[in-house]
C-alpha cells in the first residue's frame, strides 16, 4: 500500500492517452479493510467530460465502418487481456472494494462472460427482411449504432458492471465513455490500461473519466452524448432517467432492490440456510441481488426452528479483510456506509424489533466492518423490511402461508429479484407465476443471470425499457431502421 506521499492521482483516459484532469480537487480512495490511502481520484469537471465526449464523437464514425466481425475480434482481444490478468484484477477488486478474493474472482469471471457474449455481435446485429409485402416492394429492418454512449457505474461491482456495458457498446459500433464510481475506480483504470497497452481499440473508441456528481451532470447535459447506462440507487436512477429524457438521450437506469427470500414450509433447511447466508451476507450485503429479507412460512414452531438455524449459521460466519481466505463477511465500502446500515438497525430496535444477532462492533480499525446482523422486524412495513439497507443486515418476517409470503414480497416498490426455497414443484410454480420481480431463484440465493440473458429488474429497480446484457444490450446500443424499397 502506498504512503500518503506516494499515492498516485489517477488519470483520465481520453482519445487513446492517459491525461491529467484539469481540476485540482481529488477524493481519497482508501482500502476499506485497513483505511490506508491507495490513490487519489480526480473530481473531473465539465472540460474533462467535454474532452472525452469529443474524442469519442471523433472516433465513432470510423469505428462504425469497421466490419462487425472485426469489431468482434477486438472484443475477443479484450477478453484475452482480461483472462491474462484475471488474478491481478481480482486482487484489485478486493483491495479497492473490499470483497473476498473468491467473490472478487467470481465478479471478474462474470465480467469476462459479458465480453464473451458481446463477441457474438455479427450474429446479434442481424436484421430482418420481408419480401413482397406489396407488388414489387420489399422491407428490411437493419440495426445501426446509437453513436456516443456513456456508462455511470457503481462501487459494488467495480469490474463486472463496467463490463456489462463496454463490450456491447463498442461491438455495436458505438464509442464509449466510462465514469466509474469514485469510491473504487482502480479496476476500471486497470481495464483501460490493458486496452491501451495492447492497443485493443482505436484511440477514442473507449474513454474513461473519473469524478463525482459534477462529472455525471456534465455527461447528462452534453449535447454530443446519445445514450446513458447507469447502475445505482433508485433515487439516482430516477434522476438519471429524467435528466436523460430532458436532453433527448436514450437511457437504461438500473436502480435499487429489496429482495425477499421465501422459506416455504417444506424447504430443506440443510440446503437453504447456507444459500441464505451467502445471499444476505456475501459482499457484506452490498449487492443489488442480495436477499435482505427472509420471509418464513409456517406455524410458531417452524418459525422458531428457522430463526434458530439462521442465527446459529450467521454466528458461525467470520468477519474480516477480504484478502483473508478465512473471511466470510468483508468490510463495507466505507465507514459512512457502515454508519447508515447501523442507523437503520438502531431505528428498528428502537421501534420494537428484536435483534437476534448484533454485528455492530464499532467498525474496526478502518471503520467499515459490520458483522452479520439478524433482526426480526416488529413492523413489516418498516424501513428495515422495505428499504434498501445495502449492508450485512437480514430482516426476518414471519407469515402463515405462501399466499401471504408472495403478498409481502410484492408489496415492495422494488422488483429486482427474489428467491424461494422449497421441495415442492407446485409451490415453486405458484411462486414463479405470482411474484413481481424480474430475476427469480428456486433454491438459489443469488439468482444472477448469465450474460446471455438480461439483468431484468422490474418496478423501481429500473427506469427504462431495456436491461443490461443479453439481447436487451444490443437493442439498447443500436437504433432500428426500416427500409421499404421498390425497384
Amino acid at each position: 500500500m502506498a504512503t500518503a506521499a506516494e499515492a498516485r492521482t489517477l488519470q483520465n483516459f481520453v482519445g487513446g492517452s492517459f491525461v491529467d484532469a484539469t481540476v485540482d480537487a481529488t477524493l481519497d480512495d482508501r482500502d476499506p479493510a485497513t483505511g490506508e490511502l491507495a490513490a487519489r481520484v480526480p473530481l473531473s469537471g465539465t472540460a474533462d467530460v467535454d474532452a472525452a465526449v469529443r474524442a469519442a464523437r471523433q472516433a465513432q464514425p470510423g469505428w462504425r465502418e469497421v466490419p462487425p466481425q472485426e469489431r468482434a475480434r477486438s472484443v475477443l482481444a479484450l477478453r484475452d487481456a482480461l483472462l491474462g490478468h484475471r488474478e491481478e484484477l481480482t486482487a484489485l477488486v478486493t483491495a479497492d472494494m473490499g470483497k473476498t478474493l473468491a467473490d472478487a474472482d467470481g465478479e471478474v469471471g462474470r465480467g469476462i462472460e459479458s465480453v464473451e457474449s458481446a463477441a457474438a455481435i455479427p450474429h446479434l446485429l442481424k436484421g430482418e427482411t420481408l419480401e413482397g409485402v406489396a407488388s414489387g416492394i420489399d422491407v428490411e429492418m437493419i440495426r445501426q449504432p446509437v453513436g456516443v454512449v456513456a456508462a455511470i457505474t457503481p462501487f459494488n461491482f467495480p469490474a463486472m458492471i463496467p463490463l456489462w456495458f463496454l463490450p456491447y457498446a463498442v461491438a455495436c459500433g458505438n464509442a464509449f465513455i466510462l465514469k466509474p464510481s469514485e469510491r473504487d475506480p482502480r479496476p476500471s483504470q486497470r481495464i483501460c490500461e490493458l486496452i491501451a497497452e495492447q492497443e485493443i481499440f482505436p484511440p477514442g473508441v473507449v474513454n474513461l473519466v473519473h469524478g463525482g456528481r459534477d462529472a455525471v451532470e456534465s455527461l447528462l447535459g452534453h449535447e454530443l452524448l446519445d445514450a446513458v447506462s447507469f447502475v445505482g440507487q433508485a433515487s439516482t436512477a430516477r434522476l438519471i432517467a429524467t435528466r436523460s429524457a430532458e436532453t433527448g438521450k436514450r437511457v437504461q437506469a438500473l436502480g435499487g432492490a429489496k429482495n425477499s427470500m421465501i422459506v416455504a414450509a417444506d424447504a430443506d433447511l440443510a440446503a437453504s440456510v447456507p444459500a441464505i447466508m451467502s445471499s444476505a451476507f456475501g459482499a457484506a450485503g452490498q449487492r443489488c441481488l442480495a436477499g435482505s429479507v427472509c420471509v418464513v412460512v409456517g406455524d410458531d414452531s417452524r418459525q422458531a426452528e428457522v430463526r434458530a438455524r439462521l442465527r446459529d449459521a450467521a454466528e458461525g460466519l467470520t468477519t474480516g479483510p477480504g484478502a483473508d481466505p478465512g473471511t466470510d463477511v468483508c468490510p463495507m465500502v466505507s465507514p459512512e456506509a457502515r454508519e447508515r446500515a447501523e442507523s437503520a438497525v438502531a431505528a428498528a430496535e428502537a421501534a420494537g424489533s428484536d435483534v437476534l444477532l448484533d454485528g455492530r462492533v464499532g467498525g474496526g480499525d478502518a471503520g467499515a466492518f459490520l458483522g452479520p446482523t439478524l433482526v426480526e422486524v416488529a413492523d413489516q412495513e418498516s424501513e428495515l423490511a422495505r428499504e434498501e439497507i445495502f449492508g450485512p443486515v437480514l430482516a426476518l418476517v414471519g407469515v402463515p402461508d405462501l399466499e401471504a409470503a408472495i403478498e409481502f414480497a410484492n408489496g415492495s416498490r422494488y422488483g429486482n429479484a427474489g428467491s424461494i426455497f422449497t421441495t415442492s414443484g407446485a409451490t415453486a410454480r405458484a411462486y414463479r407465476w405470482g411474484i413481481e420481480a424480474g430475476m427469480l431463484g428456486v433454491n438459489i440465493g443469488v439468482p444472477a443471470p448469465v450474460a446471455w440473458f438480461p439483468f431484468s429488474g422490474w418496478k423501481d429497480s429500473i427506469d427504462g425499457d431495456l436491461h443490461a446484457n443479453g439481447k436487451d444490450a444490443v437493442d439498447f446500443y443500436t437504433r432500428k431502421k426500416v427500409v421499404t424499397a421498390r425497384w
